[in-house]
């Protein structure tokens, strides 16, 4: 007899519960795809399936709310309807009868759990793969929409375009406008431009090819013909630390760099080490009486000659795939990321690579070294400004801005990262040790941001894994006092035990919530965050036996 009743409530909370979930799901299901559907104009088929990638991250919520609205609705009536108190005439107890109920709770939790720990961050990961995958569809959607597209995910780099051709990947009067913090740091015109997508690991690369290109920035304006840069087309769900498996979060704690926002931060700091690097060598190898030899001798001898006594005259050199350069400057100084500048009296010697044959000689009072590409193989641009310029063969004349691309980096400097570890590369202590002069401000700045966002990144390790498990673990708790209150408010319309056994569960949310924002809190006391979620818990235990006990005296 026992085992028909148990059959018996669970098959009506079974019911309910199955029927409540589906519902539920299909409501937040479209409201989880608005964003994606604003937000990047993805089209019709995209839609389905970012429904069903969607579908487990819906199912950690609606799971826990499904089954504690069956259990208060289906208990409640059973109370109401009396057969509570005929089976418990019949000799049943009143905790044999919450049996049906509690495997139901177990059941809920363990799926919980298996959907944010696994299920949930795997289907991000299949629409962020989707979203990637439809990168060049993506793009040229909203330029055709808008007119604009600004790449995620910081939307450093914004795209104008007149007209898009995704046959062909081309786009018409384009405009790309490179910021950063609000501030606009370059713009590059062009008549048209070819566009191609590369896929990496963890984005896209979009290559543009622009073709009667003219660009402009904080130096002035510069035309430059036909030019080729690439910037990254970006996570477009964003890369975080919610939507990852706990494999994945145990991987990052071991390695902060496999998170990208780290990754990111990390090569940011590399690149302005670098640069302060490069402005160290370069001061240790030139001084301000090297340009007035090079500038006197330059005068009276050949270029050949001149040639031959480069290294007597201590110049610097920096090589490209076709040319090389020899420079002496009075001043070197790192004024932004990635940039350096040089000052004084600049003086330039640009070579043919094959035949080591002077190309020119240019001389200016402003120039500056880019460092750009990828941390593995940067490479540098020399942007020279207001400079006079002379050739062999006697031609002399006067440049607004001239630019040579692709040197490479000096190998003085290159040695210092041949260590895997790029942290340790850019640790305080390593730049201490490489810098004469230390750190600078901003790479002092950059540091304490990045170690910041490592703390941050592991606190909110911590916090995430123990939320979800006590968002798991109480879902039994949550049931439990539904078909508590759905038994003490049978006298009541049915839906008021729902109604006050959400004010525990929100009480348990609102716990997690806070716990994680202290966690995340680098001021904070440790530890305070995850144990004001697990007091959340012990809190609404206490209240289920409270419940418990009432119910057995009665």
């Amino acid at each position: 007899m026992i085992f028909t009743l148990h059959r018996y409530i669970f098959r009506e909370v079974f019911k309910v519960f199955v029927l409540t979930t589906v519902a539920l799901t299909l409501i937040m299901s479209l409201g989880s795809i608005l964003q994606p559907v604003q937000e990047y104009g993805v089209g019709p088929r995209q839609v389905v399936h970012l429904m069903g990638y969607f579908l487990p991250i819906t199912l950690t919520f609606v799971l826990p709310m499904a089954a504690l609205f069956a259990a208060a609705l289906v208990y409640g009536r059973f109370a109401s309807d009396n057969e509570l108190d005929a089976c418990k005439a019949s000799g049943v107890s009143l905790l044999t009868l919450i049996y049906p109920g509690l495997v139901l709770a177990v059941m809920v939790a363990i799926a919980n759990l298996l959907l944010s720990f696994y299920v949930m961050p795997a289907f991000v990961h299949r629409a962020e793969k989707s979203l990637k995958d439809d990168a060049k569809q993506i793009l040229f959607r909203n330029i055709r929409r808008k007119g604009y597209y600004r790449l995620p995910p910081d939307g450093r780099y914004l795209i104008y375009a007149d007209q898009a051709d995704p046959q062909n990947n081309i786009l018409s009067g384009v405009v790309a406008v490179e910021s950063k913090g609000g501030k606009i740091q370059k713009v590059i015109a062009a008549e048209n431009a070819q566009l191609g997508f590369t896929s990496r690991k963890r984005f896209n690369e979009v290559q543009i090819t622009a073709v009667n290109s003219s660009q402009m920035d904080s130096e002035g304006s510069l035309a430059i013909g036909l030019t080729s840069f690439t910037v990254e087309f970006g996570s477009l769900l964003g890369d975080d630390i919610t939507f990852k498996k706990i494999g994945e979060m145990k991987k990052i704690a071991r390695d902060p760099m496999e998170f990208y926002p780290v990754a990111t931060l990390a090569r940011q700091t590399h690149a302005q080490f670098v640069a302060e690097l490069l402005a160290q060598d370069i001061e240790k190898s030139l001084t301000a009486k090297n340009a007035d030899n090079a500038e006197e001798k330059i005068k009276l001898e050949s270029p050949a000659a001149f040639a031959g006594s480069a290294e007597k005259n201590n110049l610097y050199k920096l090589y490209s795939g076709e040319k090389f350069i020899e420079f002496t400057t009075g001043r070197c100084s790192v004024k932004d990321e990635k940039k350096v500048e040089l000052g004084g009296q600049v003086l330039i010697f640009e070579y043919d690579l094959v035949s080591r044959e002077l190309l020119q000689t240019l001389h200016t009072t402003e120039a500056s070294l880019h460092i750009e590409g990828e941390q593995a193989e940067p490479t540098l641009t020399m942007d020279i400004r207001n400079a006079t310029w002379k050739q062999p063969n006697g031609l002399e004349g006067l440049t607004r801005r001239y630019v040579i691309r692709g040197l490479i980096l000096p190998t003085a400097v290159k040695d210092r990262f041949k260590t895997e570890n790029l942290l340790e590369s850019i640790d305080p202590n390593s730049t201490i040790a490489a810098l004469q002069n230390g750190p600078s401000t901003k790479l002092k700045a950059l540091q304490t941001k990045l170690q910041r966002e490592i703390w941050s990144t592991m606190a909110e390790i911590k916090a995430e894994v123990h939320s979800r498990l006590v968002f798991g673990i109480g879902c039994v708790t949550m049931i439990l006092i539904g078909i508590a209150l759905g038994i003490i408010k049978r006298g009541g319309h049915m839906l008021t035990a729902f109604g006050a056994s959400c004010v525990p569960a929100a009480l348990l949310i609102v716990c997690i919530m806070m716990g994680k924002n202290i966690t995340k809190n680098l001021d904070a006391k440790a530890g305070s965050g995850i144990v004001l979620m697990w007091v959340g818990l012990a809190f609404l235990s206490l209240l289920a036996v409270a419940m418990y006990r009432r119910l057995l005296k009665n």
